[in-house]
């Protein structure tokens, strides 16, 4: 399991006023990315390597 220590986290500018209900990305923390849901902060989240990351981003945003 990653060590999350240090994470700064972030919701998307697209997230809008929807109460919440979105994802958080920690993108400061060396050789990874962490991502999780913001109604359960203290709860799971995901890591991905930052190469996967941008990967995912590159994909959702041609996918619009």
């Amino acid at each position: 399991m990653a060590k999350l220590t240090g994470a700064q986290w972030r919701k998307s500018t697209r997230s809008g006023d929807n109460g919440g209900a979105c994802v958080e990305v920690a993108d400061n923390l060396p050789g990874l990315v962490a991502v999780r849901d913001s109604k359960d902060p203290d709860g799971p989240s995901l890591t991905f390597s930052p190469a996967a990351w941008t990967s995912f981003i590159q994909v959702t945003k041609s996918e619009r």
